[in-house]
């Protein structure tokens, strides 16, 4: 009888009620995931990520079920404060928060960012904001407790920390073989998507690659400047800008003789562009490849980028007002060098700022600020544009107004249907999309600076299927394919630079060449002299002298290679 007494009074336990509250908690991460998936402006990952992560908060209403209400509407409060900013962050710019988020706002100002919240202040912001934090109390409202024995709530509550943390850390440790720290900075990646993680570990990241950065430019600043440098150009005012692509593989276009038609603005600027038919990359990664590009570091000599100045170092010891616009990651623990060598020019213009690569983040952003930069005064400016260019996944990086290839036309018969073509044709049309970019912005120089000078190339190269017996995509430096180093290298002049610096030449055009060499050939065509200088490695000097073009990962034990090792791909026209 009092066994059945007690059976009686225990609470019941009913599904509906845990599902209110995981709904309820949930809806702080997931709304704003749930928008970036709708929209497309994302992969599925941040979703799925903010929805497993979401469970840390049934823990204490389990373990203490009598004060549910008070407790979920603490957490409830703290989570409904941070999503505001990750919300209100994707309202405003269509960007996901992140540390990079973080970067911006410290290193602006007070008036800039009163300048900010002046230009993209509006009233159906506020609404939005009322309506989310209505619906965010109608589902606190809805909550009520859930009843388990207290041996179950424990073992529910272990089961949830194994699952986000505990498994995790020891799995990545395991079978990644990664230091402890490590496996931590992982499963701190996948927390990120969810609030308030979103905010606490962007800020942890942020401040580990800030703090990376600085001991990079606190040894970059102790770097001694060229020697007896020389300007034949002091005198004369000048643009330049150096444009900077992505993955984008040089046989993908008609510039270059593909056969689909991905490049037209650029093939109609034909005559006025010196198009170099056989540059190739060193490296497939932007990282590495950069690290020399933009110094005077090579694979045979990789780490003088840490000794010797940069190309930014060098524009400014020339006199040149110097700027960085990127429209790529700003910080990330893999982009901090990319950001370093931003930070050595006199003004950045970061725009992406999403936690994640596979998000639409186009490069017609880089206009806008390209012609503040125009506009500004100085004689003597020197401009690099860092473009997203044909970076994976590709359906990201062109609007739909640009799905010009979608289907067989074209298309090599080896290349399979579904997710193959799929690949290949939207690689095409990022490739299409590009050219509207390079030639929007050479377009802009052309109207607003008389005498100047454009170079644009790309930092590797992509393979997309091209090759013929290989159903491969991407890059894979352990087993080298040509396309995966074969760049576009082109450079338009104004005709008032073209009377005075004509390429006389028209071999040079086929000259083999390495981009590792860039800082050289920069050097001769912006008219600088230095101790350093080598004339042999400028493309376009009368004493250029061929070198082998070597490839590989210079720290390793394998040896490099030359590039001219590897077959050229059955797809090469």
């Amino acid at each position: 009888m009092t066994s059945s007494n007690q059976t009686a009074s225990q609470p019941k336990f009913f599904w509906s009620a845990l599902g209110w509250q995981y709904l309820f908690f949930w809806y702080f991460s997931g709304v704003t995931q749930l928008i970036i998936q709708l929209t497309g402006a994302s992969g599925f990952v941040g979703f799925r990520q903010a929805s497993v992560m979401s469970l840390l908060w049934l823990i204490p209403t389990l373990l203490f079920p009598h004060r549910t209400r008070v407790i979920s509407a603490v957490i409830g409060i703290a989570l409904w404060a941070f999503s505001l900013a990750s919300l209100g962050y994707l309202f405003i710019y269509h960007q996901e928060f992140s540390q990079s988020v973080m970067f911006i706002m410290f290193e602006s100002n007070m008036a800039e960012a009163g300048e900010y919240l002046s230009n993209y202040f509006s009233w159906y912001l506020i609404l939005g904001i009322l309506i989310y934090s209505a619906v965010a109390y109608l589902l606190w409202k809805r909550i009520r407790p859930v009843y388990l024995p207290l041996n179950r709530s424990i073992a529910v509550s272990v089961t949830i920390l194994t699952i986000l943390f505990i498994y995790p850390v020891f799995s990545q440790k395991i079978s990644k073989n990664l230091s402890f720290e490590q496996a931590i900075e992982k499963v701190q990646d996948r927390m990120e998507p969810a609030v308030p993680w979103q905010i606490v570990v962007g800020y942890l990241n942020y401040r580990r690659q800030l703090s990376n950065m600085e001991v990079l430019l606190e040894k970059n600043a102790k770097i001694p400047p060229l020697k007896n440098l020389t300007n034949a150009m002091a005198d004369t005012p000048a643009t330049l800008i150096l444009v900077i692509g992505e993955s984008t593989n040089r046989q993908r276009m008609s510039l270059y003789g593909y056969g689909r038609k991905t490049t037209p603005h650029l093939d109609s600027m034909r005559d006025d562009l010196a198009v170099f038919t056989d540059v190739v990359s060193p490296r497939p990664y932007t990282i590495e490849v950069l690290q020399q590009v933009l110094t005077f570091g090579d694979q045979e000599h990789p780490d003088l980028y840490l000794t010797q100045p940069s190309l930014l170092n060098m524009m400014k010891q020339a006199g040149y007002k110097t700027y960085w616009i990127t429209n790529q990651q700003t910080m990330t623990k893999r982009n901090t060098m990319l950001t370093t060598f931003s930070q050595q020019t006199d003004e950045q213009y970061y725009l992406n700022n999403n936690r994640n690569q596979d998000a639409k983040q186009y490069d017609e952003s880089v206009l806008a600020p390209l012609e503040k930069v125009l506009q500004q005064p100085a004689p003597h400016k020197f401009i690099v544009v860092h473009l997203l260019g044909t970076h994976m996944n590709y359906k990201y990086r062109y609007p739909d107004t640009y799905k010009k290839f979608e289907d067989r036309n074209g298309v090599p018969e080896w290349v399979k249907d579904g997710d193959q073509l799929a690949f290949y044709n939207s690689y095409d049309n990022a490739v299409l999309y590009n050219d509207f970019v390079i030639s929007s912005i050479i377009k802009q120089l052309a109207a607003d600076a008389p005498n100047s000078l454009l170079l644009y190339l790309s930092d590797h190269g992509e393979e997309v299927y091209d090759t013929l017996g290989l159903n491969f995509q991407g890059r894979n430096e352990a087993s080298p394919l040509a396309t995966m180093y074969t760049i576009p290298f082109i450079i338009w002049t104004s005709k008032a630079w073209k009377e005075k610096h004509p390429f006389n030449d028209p071999a040079i055009l086929n000259r083999p060449y390495g981009s590792a060499d860039l800082i050289y050939t920069w050097a001769d065509l912006v008219g600088l002299n230095f101790e350093e200088f080598d004339a042999s490695k400028s493309i376009i000097n009368s004493k250029f002298t061929e070198h082998p073009r070597l490839i590989g990962d210079p720290y390793a034990k394998k040896p490099l290679v030359d590039f001219k090792s590897l077959a050229m791909p059955s797809n090469n026209k």
